[in-house]
């Protein structure tokens, strides 16, 4: 499977269906998701907007490999299948999205109000047609499976460490809220591509498909969409951890010359976003004492010393409460993921030697590994 991947590290959009979906964003969504994933209150735009960039590229790339696939069979549709096949060799995302199948399944039977009892014969079963994903999966590996060791992952009931990790940095981050805070966090952990099946279509321009994705595709594809924003939030979360300076430590030195690059440009553009900071504001030029006041010194130095205090004590007010603006938009900004943060963390996911190399998948196109499948 040849396909081209444009690079979310460039600017452009991608060129396979970018153009069509452009109108549909999901920018305002993804500030939520991120917020209920570990970052700030307040996301920024501009990463939510690249996060977004990155998401949409995967998930092009990979409906463009699942037709690929689909047609190899002679199916119509782009189905779970194709999907499942693109991910038989990451054994840890595919445990993962089988039981996230099992609970859509488990959903569907509390929604038509099967009882418990009856719930827990269809899961022994496994035959019954409320099991629909899950026989679906069950059956593509009975086919594809020789050493059995896909069809073993029903079975298996490991503790998924990432999805551990994320629970324990979410009990962290409620810690401090108050109950308004707690109540936004929570609708914004409810968010997903799949609670808008429509418009996640249209992002993703599959009107304009030759081979289709089915209902089960899509279901799929929204979980594989939300998977890749939470792995891009976990791997900034480290890279905004390693990038705190920490006194003593011999290892500071190798920070990456990317981030320094786009560090300093978005320092930059944050200064040129508040001219009249302290930092930025010269010192008031001295001005002459006007020559008809040199007979009188003790007089004149008497009213202007005051006038000058006066003066002097707004300027102070003026520049401290700036100063205080300035602190908090600092604080506000460094609190949240910048661009750069996700840059570096593609850059070093995508590196094949690092100390991020062990979670890069098997499936590399032009030198970028991709976080979905």
């Amino acid at each position: 499977m040849n396909t081209t991947a444009a690079s979310p590290m460039s600017t452009a959009t991608s060129s396979s269906g970018r153009s069509a979906g452009k109108s549909v964003s999901f920018a305002a969504e993804l500030q939520s998701m991120m917020f209920s994933l570990g970052d700030a209150r307040r996301p920024l735009h501009e990463t939510a907007v690249l996060v977004e960039d990155v998401v949409h590229t995967q998930l092009i790339n990979l409906l463009q490999q699942a037709a690929e696939v689909s047609q190899l069979r002679g199916a119509r549709v782009i189905s779970a299948e194709d999907l499942l096949f693109l991910m038989r060799k990451d054994k840890k995302k595919l445990r993962r999205l089988l039981k996230y199948m099992f609970f859509r399944d488990y959903k569907s039977k509390i929604v038509k109000g099967i009882d418990d009892d009856d719930l827990l014969e269809d899961k022994s079963g496994g035959s019954n047609n409320s099991n629909k994903r899950q026989k679906i999966a069950q059956d593509f590996f009975n086919s594809i499976d020789q050493t059995g060791e896909l069809l073993a992952m029903f079975e298996d009931d490991e503790i998924d460490d990432v999805k551990q990790e994320r629970m324990e940095r979410a009990e962290r981050q409620t810690r401090i809220m108050d109950s308004a805070q707690y109540a936004e966090f929570c609708e914004s952990r409810q968010l997903s591509f799949s609670k808008k099946a429509s418009k996640f279509r249209d992002w993703l321009d599959c009107s304009s498909m030759e081979i289709k994705p089915n209902v089960i595709a899509m279901e799929i594809l929204a979980y594989l969409a939300y998977e890749t924003v939470a792995q891009l939030v976990d791997l900034a979360l480290l890279v905004r951890q390693d990038m705190v300076t920490k006194a003593g430590d011999p290892f500071s030195h190798a920070i990456s010359a990317t981030f320094i690059q786009y560090h300093n440009s978005a320092e930059g553009s944050y200064m040129k976003s508040y001219p009249d900071s302290p930092e930025n504001t010269p010192p008031p030029t001295p001005t002459a004492p006007p020559s008809g006041s040199q007979h009188s010194g003790k007089t004149a130095s008497g009213s202007l010393g005051n006038g000058s205090a006066g003066q002097d004590s707004t300027k102070t007010k003026q520049r401290k409460r700036k100063k205080s603006t300035a602190a908090c938009g600092v604080e506000a900004h460094s609190n949240a993921i910048q661009p750069c943060h996700i840059r570096e963390a593609i850059r070093r996911y995508g590196h094949k030697i690092g100390p991020l190399s062990p979670f890069t998948s098997a499936y590399r196109r032009n030198g970028m590994a991709f976080l979905a499948c």
